[in-house]
């Protein structure tokens, strides 16, 4: 393969939302508002309520048990720390709570999700969450292209900003965005025009082009078992760097059973020669021919090193 096309979501990223900023709005620090947060958002069951208090404990806060929690399915969160009112929760959900008109709201990356904090009658500060790109990303293609992929592409289904914010990052040729399912499978077969192509994906909507692909590799950690079925291969382990390992795994046993083949061939011809002028008796050929089939078998096993 020296062509390959990698989906984004769960595959370069890593397929759910991790802290990447905290804004604070007033003179609490990052880790105080994140620390409040985090405490609250134990008594929530939401995915990012759990992203929030993750990264509350990879930063080694100490987080409070909440009282009196109430919590408004898909809007936020309110409830008391330390004594303290505090409400997490999207703009207008925190907003409402506060009976304020507007609240304003700091930049944030393409396709982040913003999440207010407030303590007691007023706005903390904000939390960005993003999906971030694998810490194994870059190496992972530049290790690619150094076992021979020519052409990277990168097809996802996202909005074209929050794929060139992830394109800008890393070493690609082409990227393409907004895809439907069959879309992708398109993208695979018109690269096919440039060589043999490897997918690499993780998701239901990556299943059509796994099977399309030449050869489609599964992220099967986290991906989905319709991806895991369309796939030629799986990675049992989240590292997108064993691709590429992989791919020299291949290489390397293509690479002897070409061996096998043209020595095993030429000292099979060479014999018959031997043979057809006399050299060789019927016993002293088959004996000779025995010789490279276990001679061939040998070298086949030194791909399992």
């Amino acid at each position: 393969a020296s062509v390959l096309v990698i989906d984004k979501t769960g595959t370069l990223t890593e397929g759910r939302a991790r802290l990447v900023d905290v804004h604070s709005s007033g003179r609490r620090s990052a880790d105080e508002i994140l620390r409040l947060a985090a405490s609250l958002d134990q008594a929530s069951q939401h995915v990012i309520a759990k992203s929030i208090v993750e990264a509350a404990s990879e930063r080694g806060l100490t987080l409070s048990m909440p009282v009196r929690a109430k919590e408004m399915a898909g809007s936020g969160i309110e409830g008391h720390v330390d004594g303290k009112r505090i409400i997490v929760g999207g703009g207008d959900f925190v907003r409402g709570k506060l009976k304020q008109r507007t609240l304003k709201k700091p930049a944030a990356p393409p396709g982040s999700v913003v999440v207010a904090v407030a303590v007691g009658d007023h706005l903390a500060g904000y939390l960005i969450l993003a999906d971030a790109l694998r810490g194994d990303a870059a190496d992972a293609l530049t290790h690619l292209r150094k076992v021979g992929f020519t052409r990277i592409v990168l097809a996802s289904g996202d909005q074209h900003a929050v794929v060139e914010d992830i394109a800008a990052q890393l070493e690609l040729d082409q990227i393409r965005s907004e895809l439907l399912p069959g879309e992708k499978v398109d993208v695979v077969v018109a690269e096919r025009a440039n060589g043999v192509v490897l997918m690499a994906g993780d998701g239901v909507n990556d299943a059509p082009a796994l099977a399309a692909a030449d050869v489609g590799i599964s992220m099967g950690v986290r991906g989905s078992p319709a991806s895991a079925e369309s796939a030629d291969a799986v990675l049992l382990v989240d590292n997108l760097g064993r691709i590429a390992e992989a791919v020299e795994i291949a290489q390397r046993s293509r690479a002897i059973a070409l061996q096998s083949v043209y020595v095993g061939l030429a000292l099979s011809l060479g014999a018959m020669v031997a043979a057809a002028f006399g050299y060789l008796s019927v016993v002293e050929g088959a004996l000779f021919q025995e010789a490279i089939d276990v001679a061939v078998i040998l070298n086949a096993l030194r791909a399992l090193r």
